[in-house]
């Protein structure tokens, strides 16, 4: 609703161009990197960082004791730890810290701000972070406290303590992705001494259990940050977030870039002509847009073809609820479906044969990409590139529809209700791909299409109501396990939601947990991947290749310095951008 003054859009981007100029005439017209998105930022405790738009900045502000090496997503280096030992088979890791690293109060870095880390994400662990990997790691358990009466005091904090100035990790088992899950930057390493004084968690045995499960998302760490990374908060208020170049920084690679200024601009009309303007260096757009407003125009510049490392899939739920207004009269008899309608097999490979990957590709991802025979990235380690896609067969789907149910699912017809999230346009066109292909078989088929919002859809009251949704998944460290365990695993992220168990494919993810050797886990990967495929599990989207805009002022962007697991834009860190 616009008023007599001017629109929020308007005043948010009048403040941002204020506080550009403020700064440009501070600091030199290069000063400023400017950025525009939709999305809030949750927040700037890296503990309970768990979303991409919050990580962007966190990863800037914090540091994690080893991160990835350049744009290897397979190699970690380090970063406050300067080297590290495995020990006890591989369930003991030690970590010499860096010398002369301070945070942004001056604090110096010691152990206990490393051991204070670990211990309180470990505590603190809720659905709303990314300690849940930490903590299976860790402590044998993805759950806290609360939820798993295992997991004691004695427990966390022999599982991390310093001896000396030595950080000791001790491990129940072994799990070949640990160093990369430290690379995460919810693990990144927090100022202890500030925390406390604060009134974040004292760090004692004698206050752990107060603090278990404890939402932090907008606690006092959120509000008054203090990491080692190149930048420090400055201001932040609902519309805007800017930082600065801390002076303090221990690194070589100091920031060329004073000052950042990360603004929420919610309409795309609105981020779209700040950035052709010069008003903004980086702003959030889908391909589409990029391809027929801003290519080619003046000043702005495309990275494009990018690695992917994003995971989605229809899902096919097994089991749905009854009652759920998804699935009609509950019945195979052309106005609906049982609840179980997904368990047979046959009809999962129905849909799976009717969804049309190169008409998708075509038309949504205009021409870029290719068919993926698994949910895993096929940039990750455990790929098999030789299995072949699932493919679009219109005769394929018409033999395993006669085939489902004992043949009454051809003969008899059905009727049932798919959901998209609401304003995505992808997934809209992707079911209506679906749809038409599907109701072409058989004139007794009905797929109806309902948009919701991305609350409904992901609430747990809802998600056991869906017949089909679109899953997805992003990395949170770069192992194949965060992906197979995740879709695949009877007690992963996914497959409990659609009721899919597979004791053969849980018992292959197990042994990939347990042995360092890459070459049995690829074996073993490429099985899941063929048992997974077989028997239709998931509807499998097409890799997406990454792209993205910006000012070409900018210098730093590449291809050769992309790492797809930095939650920024360009998948580098700010302090290696400059401007000319």
């Amino acid at each position: 609703m616009k008023n007599k003054t001017l629109s929020a859009v308007a005043l948010a981007t009048l403040t941002l161009t204020l506080a550009a100029c403020n700064n440009k005439q501070a600091g030199g017209a290069d000063s400023t990197l400017v950025i525009q998105q939709s999305a809030d930022i949750l927040t700037l405790d890296p503990g309970t960082t768990y979303d991409t738009s919050s990580g962007q900045i966190v990863e800037n502000m914090y540091e994690t004791l080893v991160g990835y090496k350049g744009s290897d997503i397979t190699k970690v280096e380090p970063v406050l730890a300067t080297e590290w030992q495995e020990g006890q088979g591989g369930k003991e890791y030690r970590f010499t810290l860096r010398d002369g690293v301070k945070f942004h109060t001056g604090n110096d870095l010691t152990c206990a701000d490393a051991e204070y880390t670990f211990r309180r994400n470990l505590v603190t662990n809720t659905a709303d972070s990314g300690n849940w990997f930490l903590s299976e790691s860790l402590l044998g358990t993805a759950s806290n406290a609360k939820d798993d009466t295992s997991v004691t005091w004695a427990k966390i904090s022999s599982a991390v303590r310093c001896d000396g100035d030595t950080l000791v990790f001790t491990l129940p088992a072994v799990d070949p992705a640990f160093l990369t899950k430290l690379a995460y930057i919810g693990q990144g390493v927090v100022d202890s001494r500030h925390a406390k004084e604060i009134g974040e968690w004292d760090g004692t045995e004698a206050t752990w259990k107060d603090w278990v499960g404890k939402d932090i998302l907008g606690g006092e760490l959120n509000k008054q940050p203090s990491g080692t990374g190149a930048y420090k908060l400055v201001n932040r208020d609902a519309n805007a977030i800017s930082l600065t170049a801390f002076d303090g920084y221990w690194g070589e690679d100091k920031p060329k870039i004073k000052n950042v200024i990360l603004q929420k601009v919610p309409e795309e009309a609105a981020r779209v002509q700040a950035f052709l303007k010069g008003d903004a260096d980086f702003i959030e757009v889908p391909r589409a847009i990029i391809s027929t407003q801003l290519q080619g125009k003046p000043g702005v510049a495309v990275l494009d073809d990018l690695t992917n490392t994003t995971a989605a899939g229809f899902s096919m739920n097994q089991k749905i609820e009854a009652g759920s207004g998804m699935i009609g009269s509950g019945k195979l008899d052309g106005k609906g479906v049982p609840t179980d309608f997904f368990k047979d097999a046959d009809v999962r490979r129905g849909f799976v044969a009717s969804f049309d990957v190169p008409t998708y590709i075509e038309q949504v991802q205009e021409g870029k990409g290719n068919p993926r025979n698994f949910l895993l990235p096929d940039s990750f380690p455990g790929y098999d590139s030789n299995l072949e896609a699932a493919k679009f067969d219109p005769e394929l789907a018409k033999a395993a529809f006669q085939r489902a149910w004992g043949g009454q699912v051809w003969q008899n017809g059905f009727t049932i209700s798919v959901s998209y999230r609401a304003g995505a346009q992808t997934q809209q066109t992707a079911m209506e791909l679906l749809k038409k292909n599907i109701e072409s078989l058989n004139p007794k088929f009905k797929v109806n299409i309902v948009g919701k919002e991305w609350s409904e859809l992901i609430s747990s009251k809802n998600v056991p109501k869906e017949a089909m949704v679109m899953t997805a998944w992003a990395p949170d460290y770069a192992d194949p396990d965060n992906f197979v365990s995740t879709f695949y695993s009877s007690t992963g992220y996914y497959a409990p939601r659609i009721n899919a168990q597979d004791a053969q494919i849980d018992g292959w993810i197990k042994e990939a947990r347990g042995t360092t050797d890459a070459a049995r886990r690829d074996e073993l990967y490429a099985q899941i991947a063929k048992r997974a495929l077989d028997e239709a599990y998931y509807i499998i989207m097409p890799a997406q290749p990454g792209v993205f805009p910006y000012r070409d002022t900018i210098k730093g962007v590449s291809a050769d310095t992309f790492n797809p697991m930095i939650a920024f834009t360009s998948g580098t860190y700010w302090k290696n951008l400059s401007k000319e």
